[in-house]
C-alpha cells in the first residue's frame, strides 16, 4: 500500500493552485441524471471519489467523456449524458465506498420515478444517518421502503408531486437530495432550514443553468417550481474552500508564506477569521488569490464547529494540527460529528499535547513535533498528519493515504512545488 514520506522543517513559499471543490463536484455529477442532454463540468478535480462517482453513474447508463486538458494539468473537463437511464439500482459494491453515492437517490426518483440505493459508506467519523434524506423525499411525495440494506423510493404515478420540507436541523446532503428531487416535481416545493453551504449554492446555480426554477439561493428557504424537464448546460465547479483552508494551515504551521491561487475568500470567512485570530496574516488579492503568511508564529485560540457560515467541521483536524505548535493552549469543540478526533492519538505519537473530553479537545502548544510513522483514519485526519509532518523534525511516514486521494488533487506535487520535502512511495 502506498505511503507518503515527509521530511519536515521547511517553511513553504510560493504560489499554490486551488482545485475544483470535491464536495461541490460530488453534488454536481448526479445532476446529469436529471436530463437526457449533455452536462459538461469544468474544473472537475482529479480525485478517487470523483472517479468512483463516475463509475456509479456509468452503472445507471450515463456516458462520461473527458475533454481537453493534459494529464499533467490540474482539473478536468467532463461531459456526462444520461440519454436513457438503464438502471435505477445503486449497488452495495459501489455505494459502500463513498457516502456521497446517496445523492443519486433524489435525481433518480425525480426523473425515472423510482430508485433503489444501498445504504452508503464513507469516512468512519461518526454516525451519519440518512433519515433526513428519506423524510425529505417523503415530504415531496415519494414512498419509501427499507429492506436488506437498500432504500427504495417510488414516485406514485411516476412523478413526484412536490411538497414542503422542514428540516429539524441543517443537513447538507439531505438539502442536496431534496433540491435535486424537487426540480422535476409537478408542483411547487418549499425547503425550510436548508443548508446554506457554498456547495449548495453551486448546486442551485448549476440546476438553474439547466433550466430549473429556484428562488432563495443562499438562504435557509428555497422555493422550487418543478419543471417538465431540464436541459444540458456547461458549468464550472467552484474552488475547494476546504483544500484552500488546508494549505493555509500548511503555510501557518511551517512559518511560511503562500499565495492560494483560485481560492474564493467569500466562501471562507470563518476559516480566514480563525487564521487571523491565531496570528496568521491573511490578505485578499486581485484575481481570487489569498495570501497567507505566518512567519511571526501563531498562538492558541478557541474554535467550535457548526453549519455554514460558521467554522466547518471539515477544517477541525487541520486547525488542530496547526495549533499543536501554537504559543499557548487552544480549545476545539466538535458539534457536528461525535467521532472526529481519531487523528488525536496519531498527532500524540509525534509529540502533540492533546486531551479529549467528550466533544472538546484541549490542545497545548509544544515547542516541536517529531516525525513518526502514523496511520490515516479519514480524509481530513489524513491531511492533519501531513500538516504535522511538514513542520515536524525528522521523517514522518503517513500510511493509508488512499483517504488523501479521495479529497486532495495531486497533493505531493502541489506541496513539492512550494518547497516541501515530500514524496509518495509505492507499497509492496
Amino acid at each position: 500500500m502506498d505511503r507518503i514520506i515527509i521530511r519536515g522543517g521547511r517553511p513553504l513559499a510560493g504560489r499554490l493552485p486551488i482545485s475544483g471543490a470535491k464536495n461541490a463536484a460530488l453534488t454536481l455529477l448526479p445532476c446529469a441524471l436529471l436530463t437526457d442532454e449533455p452536462l459538461t463540468l469544468r474544473n472537475l478535480p482529479r480525485l478517487a471519489d470523483v472517479d468512483g462517482f463516475g463509475h456509479l453513474l456509468n452503472q445507471h447508463g450515463v456516458s462520461t467523456t473527458v475533454e481537453g486538458g493534459r494529464p499533467e494539468d490540474f482539473g478536468r473537463v467532463m461531459t456526462l449524458r444520461a440519454a436513457k437511464i438503464t438502471s435505477t439500482v445503486a449497488p452495495y459494491d459501489i455505494v459502500r465506498k463513498m457516502r456521497a453515492s446517496i445523492l443519486v437517490l433524489g435525481p433518480l426518483v425525480a426523473r425515472a420515478g423510482e430508485a433503489t440505493v444501498s445504504l452508503p459508506g464513507g469516512c468512519a467519523i461518526g454516525n451519519r444517518p440518512i433519515d433526513l434524506h428519506l423524510k425529505a423525499l417523503e415530504a415531496l411525495g415519494a414512498e419509501i421502503e427499507l429492506a436488506a440494506g437498500y432504500v427504495k423510493a417510488t414516485a406514485p404515478g411516476g412523478r413526484l408531486p412536490g411538497g414542503k420540507v422542514i428540516f429539524p436541523f441543517v443537513s447538507v446532503g439531505a438539502t442536496e437530495n431534496a433540491v435535486m428531487a424537487a426540480v422535476l416535481a409537478r408542483g411547487q416545493s418549499v425547503i425550510e432550514n436548508a443548508a446554506r453551504e457554498p456547495e449548495i449554492v453551486d448546486l442551485c446555480r448549476c440546476l438553474v443553468a439547466m433550466g430549473a426554477s429556484i428562488e432563495g439561493i443562499g438562504t435557509e428557504t428555497l422555493v422550487i417550481e418543478g419543471r417538465e424537464r431540464l436541459y444540458g448546460a456547461t458549468y464550472r465547479v467552484m474552488p475547494d474552500r476546504i483544500e484552500a483552508g488546508s494549505y493555509a494551515c500548511a503555510a501557518a504551521i511551517t512559518g511560511g508564506e503562500l499565495d492560494l491561487v483560485g481560492a474564493r475568500a467569500d466562501d471562507m470567512t470563518a476559516v480566514l477569521a480563525a487564521l487571523r485570530e491565531a496570528g496568521a496574516k491573511v490578505e485578499e488579492r486581485a484575481g481570487d488569490v489569498i495570501h497567507i503568511s505566518a512567519n511571526g508564529g501563531i498562538h492558541g485560540i478557541s474554535l467550535s464547529t457548526a453549519p455554514y457560515p460558521a467554522f466547518p467541521t471539515d477544517m477541525q483536524a487541520q486547525f488542530m494540527a496547526m495549533l499543536t505548535l501554537a504559543d499557548g493552549a487552544s480549545l476545539l469543540t466538535e458539534t457536528i460529528f461525535e467521532n472526529r478526533y481519531m487523528h488525536v492519538p496519531e498527532l500524540a505519537r509525534m509529540g502533540a499535547d492533546i486531551q479529549v473530553q467528550g466533544r472538546s479537545a484541549m490542545v497545548r502548544g509544544v515547542k516541536e513535533l517529531t516525525g513518526a510513522p502514523v496511520m490515516a483514519t479519514d480524509l481530513r485526519a489524513s491531511m492533519s498528519l501531513v500538516l504535522a509532518g511538514l513542520a515536524a523534525k525528522g521523517e514522518t511516514q503517513v500510511q493509508r493515504i488512499y483517504h488523501l486521494d479521495r479529497g486532495y488533487e495531486r497533493l505531493e506535487e502541489k506541496l513539492q512545488a512550494v518547497g516541501a520535502d515530500i514524496e509518495r512511495i509505492g507499497g509492496d
